[in-house]
């Protein structure tokens, strides 16, 4: 079976595999040691807080198999993103500019930096191994964090974002970073991602351009990319569109990958899941559904077809073995989305 925790210290090496594994542009897994320490303390220090302060807090969950015990995949929430250090994007606007004595009309596409997301909840850190990305292990990392926001929506912002990683190719070069690198900067695209990743963004503020960047200006192989997710992100993409998620007009500053956004009570998974009191006993049926339990530290949440829902008497019933993997009993509450 497949069981979503929150990530403990002792998967230390499992999470250092994976921030290998996951390549070039991902920022939220830095290959750095210290970092992905912190991250799991910082993880730990949350999910044992029962009164967080201002939405703040760091939730990185884990996909496990339970018979191997190996670790399959990660999924992670930032609560409050931009308050301690800027979450810097490109904003893409138009401006119509026109000439009544020429009778011209054009409309100009620029870059301008912002900080617009400030205070905003963000799922990231969605990374599955590839040798499991098969059945509906994808689907359940995406979706069990909106199970898990729905059942403590008083620890997050009603604004939700998701960074998608933006195109570069097998070597990590970025078509958008090099015409920003050859132009204000003198650093490759993966020591810039590494910077940003360990938290050094004070060469974002120093460097980057502070007026507005005429899109028409870039080469076109930078602006063929603008607002485009890498390959491998694609299929994520695809999932969040599915609950809502929109692109407007939010962009990486270096890889230029779109930024969607979602208000948390229109997400489809959070309106869709359903609260109900647990029933444990032998059972079978043709749905598949996720579920989890309502806890916080203790948060398990799997996806299985030994579940059936009774509308009438809003009772789940689960299996003896489900029960044990999601630290249920009879009578305890569980929310459930049927897939």
């Amino acid at each position: 079976m497949h069981i979503i925790r929150p990530i403990r210290s002792d998967d230390f090496s499992a999470l250092q595999q994976i921030a290998i594994e996951s390549g070039h542009g991902f920022t939220s897994l830095p290959q750095c040691d210290e970092q992905l320490g912190a991250k799991i303390q910082a993880v730990e220090n949350t999910v044992n807080n029962l009164n967080p302060v201002n939405h703040d807090g760091s939730y990185l969950f884990v996909l496990e198999d339970t018979d191997s015990k190996e670790i399959l995949g990660t999924t992670g929430i930032e609560a409050s993103v931009g308050m301690t250090s800027p979450l810097y994007h490109y904003r893409l606007s138009n401006i119509k500019q026109c000439s009544k004595s020429l009778g011209v009309n054009k409309l100009v596409s620029t870059l301008n930096v912002c900080n617009d997301y400030h205070g905003a909840t963000e799922i990231c850190t969605l990374f599955l191994r590839e040798a499991y990305r098969k059945g509906l292990a994808g689907r359940l990392l995406s979706k069990v964090r909106f199970l898990f926001m729905a059942q403590h929506p008083q620890r997050f912002s009603s604004t939700v974002i998701a960074e998608m990683r933006g195109v570069s190719d097998q070597h990590g070069k970025s078509p958008f970073w090099q015409w920003l690198q050859e132009h204000f900067f003198d650093i490759e695209f993966n020591d810039a991602v590494h910077l940003v990743g360990v938290g050094e963004k004070h060469f974002i503020s120093e460097l980057m351009p502070k007026h507005p960047i005429y899109v028409s200006l870039l080469s076109q192989a930078a602006q063929a990319v603008i607002g485009q997710a890498h390959d491998n992100t694609v299929p994520a993409l695809r999932l969040l569109q599915q609950e809502g998620f929109a692109h407007k007009g939010y962009i990486d500053l270096f890889d230029a990958g779109p930024t969607v956004e979602a208000q948390l009570n229109e997400i489809r998974s959070v309106n869709d899941s359903i609260t109900a009191t647990v029933n444990i006993a032998d059972v079978s049926s043709n749905d598949n559904i996720m579920l989890c339990n309502t806890k916080v530290r203790d948060f398990r949440a799997t996806v299985s077809n030994q579940v059936s829902y009774d509308d009438k008497s809003l009772v789940l019933t689960i299996s003896p073995e489900i029960a044990e993997h999601l630290l249920l009993a009879n009578n305890d509450l569980v929310r459930f989305l049927t897939l």
